[in-house]
């Protein structure tokens, strides 16, 4: 909390780098945590590899371990507030996928969770059309920006829309915070996804119940 850094990893259990990035991190309930690596961004940027992973830290563990691969650009990632299941955005493949939490901290039962584009209309034809950073409230709904569709979805744990946000600041929407009471959501976003610069601001909006 004061700003001083505890610990640091550049490799996983095997001594593997972390090739393509790590994205973004979620913690559980009893310590544990997952982390997703992306891939490869070049510029211009072309997705041609899939090689995004999900890592496990366990409790009182010093290693990251593989515990999934073959995700086509791993980004956000959240757990449902029962601890069960572990949702993570494929950006390129514009679909959030959802895991069963074993015991040990292993997932298993991979399958599709949300194909973006079946639930609100594309607003732009691109690669990087997706999913990005997520929230999951205390009801397990699930928030996630869609990078290049300008929006927050509000998706219920059945994998149904329940509303979405457009975002009038721009259309790379990045992450979503809540609010007190989650009343309120905080959203990152870029102005124009394709700015290098990557110019954008925070915005408040009101939560839809």
């Amino acid at each position: 909390m004061t700003g001083k850094q505890l610990r640091r990893w550049d490799t996983d259990s095997n001594g593997r780098k972390f090739d393509g990035g790590i994205n973004d991190i979620v913690v559980t309930a009893n310590g544990s945590a997952y982390a997703t690596v992306f891939g490869p961004y070049a510029d211009p940027p072309t997705p041609t590899s899939v090689i995004g992973k999900i890592l496990y830290l366990a409790p009182g563990s010093q290693k990251w371990v593989e515990v999934a691969n073959d995700l086509n650009y791993a980004n956000g990632i959240g757990v449902s507030p029962d601890q069960k299941t572990l949702y993570v955005s494929e950006t390129v493949g514009n679909c959030i996928l959802k895991f069963t939490i074993n015991n040990d901290g292993s997932l298993s039962q991979r399958s599709n969770f949300a194909l973006l584009n079946l639930l609100v209309p594309n607003k732009v034809e691109s690669w990087w059309l997706g999913p990005d950073s997520m929230k999951i409230d205390s009801k397990g709904n699930i928030y996630v920006a869609q990078w290049f569709g300008g929006k927050i979805l509000k998706i219920s744990p059945e994998g149904k829309l329940l509303h979405f946000f457009e975002i009038g600041a721009g259309d790379g929407t990045t992450n979503v915070a809540f609010g007190k009471n989650e009343d309120e959501l905080y959203v990152t976003v870029v102005k124009d996804p394709k700015d290098v610069q990557a110019k954008g601001s925070v915005v408040k909006i009101k939560n839809v119940k």
